[in-house]
C-alpha cells in the first residue's frame, strides 16, 4: 500500500505535526499509540466558515482529522464511563453518527464497561461488516492493566486479541477526498509507551507509536495572540505594545502547555490583570503564590543597608561580599540572565562560593537569606557529601514510579514547591556524584525540574548557592615537570597559602574549579552555567582573625551570663595568651578559631565551673591560662 498523495501534498497544512503524521499513515497502520502531552489543547486552523485559529482538545482534534478522511463516527472508550459516540447525538451530525454507530456496534446505550464488550466493539470497528469508516479511541489505556508485566488472565487475553486484530484489520474504501482503502484506526492514549505490554508493539509494523510533544515557542506565541482577544485586542499585529506583551507571555510560559496558558488568561482576568502584566499571572500560576518578596518596595533599601551590615557579619571578605551583593542587586532588579533570549524562568541568582574552609561561605549564604527574605528560615542547606552515590539523587527529586518512597517525593522539590522563595545552599558540591550534578543543568538553564512523580517544580524565584573547597590542594608535580603528574596515589600539594595576594588566590582557585569541571568531571557545560558567578573567598587576615576572636569570645561570655547568671571576665594577660593560641593558624579560618576557643577556653572553663557551687550574679574572673601536659587549665578567682 502507498500513502495517499493528497495528505502528503498538504491537505492538513497548519495542523499539529503528530496529527498530520497519523492522517498520512492511515493506509498502512491499523493502530496507533499516542503518548506524551495528551491533555493539552492544540492549535488548529479556522473552522470551515473562517475566523481565527482554534484551540482544540485532543479528542476534538482527532475527530476533526478523521472526519476529514471520511469517518462517520468515532467511538471513545473510557474505563470509567464506558463507550461514547463522537459527535454526540443532539443535532443532525450527531444523530447521523449515532445511527452509523448502531449499524456497526449495535445498541451500546447503558452498556457497562468491560473487557469482553470492548473486545467485541474493537473487532466490529477494525473489521467492519459494512463499508463504514470509523475510528476507536481507547482513553486512559494505561489503566486497563494493573501493570504491563503482571496482568490478570483476562487482561492478557485482551491484549493478545488486540495484537492479532492489528494484523487482521480490514481497510475500508470511502467516498470524497480519500476514496482509497484506509484502516479504521484503533488509537491508544497512554501516559507512557511502556504502559502497554512491550510485546504488543514490538516488531509489529501495523502499530505506530507517536509522541505528542509539549508546545514550542511558535505555538505559544500564536496561542498568546489568540488569547489576547480576551483583553479586547482583536488585531495584535496592528498593536506593537500588544505584540510585545504576547511575545513576553509566550516566553514566560516556557514549560507550560497551551491549556495552561488558557488557565493563566482566566486567572489574569479574574484578578483584573492587564495583557502587559501577564508574566505576573504566569508566575502566580507556576508557583501558586500571590505574594512576591522580590517585588516588595523595601527590598532595595534592605540591600543597600546590607552593604554595611553584611561585612560586619562576614568578617575579612570584602571582595567576596561586594561581588555577592552585586549579583544580589542584579537579582532584585530582575536582570539575572538578561543577556539570554529567554531568561525569565532562570533562577533569580546563582552563586558559586569557593575558597579556604572556615572563611564565611555558609555565613554569607545565611546573611543573604535574612537580607532578602527577612528570615533565615528560608535558608535550605544540602550537604552534598551525602549524595556521593549515584542513586542518592532520588533524595533530591524523589524515587521514580515503582520504587519504594515514590509517593513521598524529593527533599529538594518538595521544599521548593512548598516555598519557592528560598536561598538553597548546596554545600561542598564537588563531593556529589557526577550524575547528580547533571540535574543542576536543567535548573540553571530552564529554572525548573521534574520530580519523580512527574510534577514540575520552578526555581525562578530562588537563589542557588554552591560552595566548594576546590583549589586548596592540587595534584603534586614531579621535579622538572610542567604538568601535574602524581608520583604516588593521593600525592597532593597545597595550591594556595596564607599571605598570597587575593588576586593570586582568586586566579588559582578559579583555575582549579575550571580544571575539576572540565577535566575531572567532564562537565564543562555545568561550569559554563556558573559563568562569572564564581565568588572566591580569601584567607582570613590577622586583623580579621582578631575581630572574629572578639566576636566569638563575646558570644561565650553572653552564653555563660544567660545560662547561669554569672559575670565572666578574663584579665588582659590571660586574654592575650588565649588570643595568640586561637589565631595562630589562619589557614583554618573562623571555624578554626571557634574550635580553638572551645578547646582552650570553653572546655577548661566548664571543668572549673562544674566543681564549684555557683550562685546567681556571682563574679567569675579568669586571671591566668596555662598548659600542663597538653591540658589547658584556667586560674579562676
Amino acid at each position: 500500500m502507498s500513502i495517499d498523495s493528497p495528505t502528503l501534498g498538504g491537505r492538513l497544512q497548519g495542523w499539529p505535526p503528530f496529527i498530520r503524521e497519523l492522517d498520512a499513515t492511515l493506509s498502512v497502520h491499523s493502530q496507533y499509540v499516542l503518548s506524551g502531552n495528551l491533555y493539552d489543547s492544540f492549535l488548529a486552523p479556522p473552522a470551515e466558515g473562517g475566523g481565527p485559529a482554534r484551540l482544540l482538545p485532543l479528542r476534538s482534534l482527532l475527530w476533526e482529522t478523521l472526519r476529514a478522511s471520511g469517518a462517520s463516527f468515532m467511538v471513545v472508550y473510557d474505563p470509567v464511563d464506558g463507550l461514547e459516540i463522537v459527535p454526540p447525538p443532539g443535532d443532525e451530525a450527531g444523530d447521523e453518527a449515532e445511527r452509523a454507530a448502531e449499524r456497526v456496534l449495535g445498541k451500546i446505550k447503558d452498556e457497562r464497561p468491560s473487557l469482553e464488550a470492548l473486545t467485541r466493539h474493537l473487532a466490529a470497528v477494525a473489521r467492519p461488516q459494512e463499508n463504514v469508516r470509523a475510528a476507536f479511541v481507547i482513553d486512559s489505556a494505561s489503566r486497563i492493566a494493573r501493570t504491563p508485566t503482571e496482568m490478570e488472565p483476562a487482561e492478557r487475553d485482551f491484549f493478545r486479541f488486540c495484537a492479532k486484530l492489528s494484523r487482521t484489520a480490514r481497510p475500508v474504501r470511502g467516498n470524497g477526498a480519500r476514496p482509497k482503502p484506509l484502516y479504521n484506526p484503533v488509537v491508544w492514549l497512554v501516559e507512557r509507551p511502556g504502559d502497554l505490554p512491550s510485546w504488543l508493539t514490538a516488531d509489529n509494523d501495523t502499530i505506530r507509536e507517536i509522541t505528542i510533544p509539549r508546545p514550542h515557542l511558535g505555538d505559544r506565541q500564536e496561542t498568546a495572540r489568540l488569547l489576547a482577544r480576551a483583553f479586547g485586542v482583536s488585531d495584535v499585529g496592528a498593536d506593537e505594545a500588544a505584540a510585545a506583551a504576547c511575545d513576553s507571555f509566550a516566553e514566560q510560559a516556557d514549560g507550560l502547555t497551551l491549556q495552561s496558558m488558557i488557565e493563566v488568561t482566566r486567572l489574569a482576568k479574574e484578578r483584573n490583570v492587564d495583557l502587559a502584566d501577564l508574566p505576573d499571572a504566569v508566575r502566580t500560576y507556576k508557583l501558586g503564590v500571590l505574594d512576591n518578596p522580590w517585588s516588595r518596595g523595601h527590598l532595595r533599601r534592605r540591600v543597600l543597608e546590607g552593604e554595611k551590615r553584611v561585612p560586619e557579619r562576614v568578617i575579612g571578605q570584602p571582595q567576596a561580599v561586594t561581588k555577592t551583593l552585586d549579583i544580589l542587586k542584579r537579582a532584585v532588579l530582575g536582570l539575572s540572565g538578561a543577556q539570554a533570549t529567554r531568561s525569565g524562568s532562570r533562577p533569580r541568582g546563582v552563586l558559586f562560593f569557593a575558597g579556604p574552609t572556615g572563611t564565611g561561605k555558609t555565613e554569607l549564604a545565611k546573611a543573604i537569606t535574612e537580607l532578602v527574605f527577612g528570615d533565615e528560615g528560608a535558608y535550605l542547606r544540602f550537604d552534598m557529601s551525602e549524595f556521593s552515590a549515584e542513586g542518592s539523587g532520588d533524595r533530591l527529586i524523589g524515587a521514580p514510579p515503582g520504587y519504594v518512597g515514590h509517593e513521598a517525593g524529593g527533599e529538594l522539590t518538595n521544599a521548593v514547591r512548598e516555598d519557592p522563595f528560598r536561598v538553597i545552599l548546596f554545600d561542598e558540591i564537588e563531593k556529589a556524584h557526577p550524575r547528580i550534578l547533571d540535574k543542576f543543568l536543567q535548573i540553571l538553564e530552564d529554572g525548573r525540574l521534574t520530580d519523580g512523580r512527574g510534577n514540575t517544580v520552578h526555581f525562578s524565584e530562588s537563589i542557588l548557592i554552591f560552595t566548594s573547597n576546590l583549589g586548596m590542594f592540587v595534584p603534586g608535580r614531579e621535579p622538572g615537570m610542567l604538568e601535574a603528574v602524581p608520583a604516588l596515589a593521593g600525592d597532593r600539594v597545597r595550591n594556595i597559602t596564607p599571605g598570597m595576594s587575593y588576586f593570586e588566590v582568586e586566579q588559582r582557585i578559579k583555575d582549579a574549579v575550571a580544571a575539576h569541571f572540565t577535566e575531572v568531571l567532564n562537565r564543562p557545560e555545568l561550569l559554563n552555567r556558573f559563568g562569572d558567578n564564581i565568588v572566591v573567598f580569601d584567607f582570613i587576615s590577622g586583623d580579621a582573625a582578631h575581630k572574629i576572636f572578639d566576636l566569638q569570645f563575646a558570644n561565650i561570655c553572653k552564653r555563660v551570663a544567660d545560662e547561669h547568671r554569672l559575670m565572666l571576665t578574663v584579665q588582659d594577660d590571660a586574654l592575650r595568651t588565649l588570643r595568640e593560641w586561637c589565631t595562630d593558624e589562619l589557614d583554618k579560618g573562623g571555624r578554626g578559631i571557634g574550635m580553638a576557643l572551645e578547646s582552650h577556653f570553653v572546655n577548661p572553663l566548664a571543668r572549673a565551673l562544674f566543681h564549684r557551687e555557683l550562685g546567681a550574679d556571682e563574679q567569675i574572673t579568669v586571671s591566668g591560662i596555662r598548659r600542663e601536659g597538653g591540658i589547658v587549665h584556667l586560674d579562676i578567682q
